[in-house]
């Protein structure tokens, strides 16, 4: 038997399994201490009451026979897959039901699309860069192509022909920096995949976070993209379910290479690979998209936005150049005083017990950046933010 040998391609370790050995060291030797946590992007507020209701009735409905559901459709419950594409018509993005996959999360279905692509196709991936982009693309075994994006193009970079990306990942707004591309950049990344034959694979995790109605909250919303875009959508920071576990993927019909359909594939390897998402999941998903679901989750949202105007207001008195915060709920910010991304993790969470996430971990052209997560309660973000101008000022 022989392994696969892929893995010894990826780093030793995961930016986040550092970081957590970092923050336990020095609790170990600082006992007293409480840390304030803006590093991992988990949410703090919990699920709203229409979500917990719809959970709760379908606990009930799993307890009786004629309620009693077993195993759903592997693509998805048909009337969720209704009401998800339903919220995209309300953004002017006309799909049919059968183009709309609900998920386990975002990240399950990063790794698991792959499936839909030959080894021999490279990966495209814009750096910084969340982790589970490349990773993914190494395990399969196929050849990453790193884009550096930097402060010069606001971290979103446009393509030219003389790239080779087969698959190209785009995540808008962006994890980790905060930057959300605009109709004609995204349009520029559509036209070049058309050209290309290259399939993009949107990462649409926060687009409930774009406040601006100017910039796009979907690749669909640009024309062309049907023809050559995948788009992976979350419901964890949208609706708080990192800890309860459901997505959406839309595959378009009018996908299609090398005369094999993208839409007929991922039915096909749903279908073998996958049993479903569980019934009281879907149920408590399906809540979401209901006019109370959806007011509901603009509050818990507006709560993190507001934890993001206090760091920005923070840095903006520093006079730390950053990017992200307004419409994302990350903020990418440049290291004060040239100092490299783990450094400054090491300073803050010494000095005054802040973690965040060192730039560094997210690819090289992220070395002295450093990236805060609005996940936070307000209570622990208006006070990391009054120690960093304390520290910093």
């Amino acid at each position: 038997m022989k392994p696969n040998t892929h893995y010894a391609n990826l780093k030793d370790s995961y930016l986040f399994f550092n970081i957590a050995q970092k923050t336990k060291a020095y609790l170990e030797a600082h006992p007293d201490q409480r840390l304030l946590r803006m590093g991992i992007g988990d949410v703090s507020l919990p699920l709203s009451d229409v979500v917990i209701q719809a959970l709760h009735e379908a606990v009930e409905d799993q307890g009786k026979k004629d309620t009693f559901h077993g195993y759903m459709p592997e693509c998805g419950d048909p009337a969720l897959r209704t009401a998800i594409a339903a919220y995209y018509k309300k953004r002017g993005v006309i799909l049919e039901d059968d183009e709309v996959f609900v998920s386990s999360g975002a990240s399950d279905e990063l790794g698991d699309i792959l499936d839909l692509f030959d080894r021999e196709n490279t990966a495209l991936v814009i750096e910084p860069a969340y982790p589970a982009y490349v990773d993914a693309s190494l395990i399969a075994g196929r050849k990453v192509i790193h884009l550096p994006a930097g402060k010069e193009n606001g971290f979103l970079p446009e393509p030219s022909d003389d790239l080779a990306g087969d698959i190209i990942y785009l995540c808008s707004p962006n994890n980790p920096t905060g930057a959300v591309y605009s109709h004609g950049q995204l349009k520029a990344w559509v036209d070049y995949a058309n050209r290309h034959d290259s399939v993009i694979l949107f990462d649409a995790a926060y687009e409930a976070f774009i406040g601006d109605e100017n910039l796009p909250h979907s690749i669909f919303e640009i024309e062309g993209a049907k023809k050559c875009a995948i788009e992976i959508c979350s419901l964890s920071k949208t609706a708080g379910f990192t800890g309860t576990r459901m997505g959406y993927t839309v595959v378009p019909k009018d996908l299609v290479r090398e005369g094999m359909s993208l839409n007929a594939m991922w039915v096909r390897n749903r279908t073998t690979k996958t049993n479903g998402v569980s019934y009281i999941i879907q149920k408590g998903g399906a809540a979401i998209f209901t006019d109370r679901g959806q007011d509901q989750i603009r509050e818990n949202i507006k709560v993190y936005k507001n934890n993001a105007k206090m760091l920005m207001e923070a840095l903006d008195r520093l006079g730390i150049w950053y990017c992200g915060g307004k419409n994302s709920p990350y903020i990418w910010m440049e290291c004060p005083n040239r100092m490299d991304s783990w450094s400054f993790f090491d300073y803050l969470l010494k000095e005054i017990q802040v973690v965040g996430t060192p730039g560094e971990g997210f690819g090289a052209c992220g070395e002295g950046y450093f990236r805060f997560s609005t996940f936070g309660s307000p209570e622990d973000t208006r006070e990391a933010a009054k120690r960093l101008v304390d520290l910093l000022g």
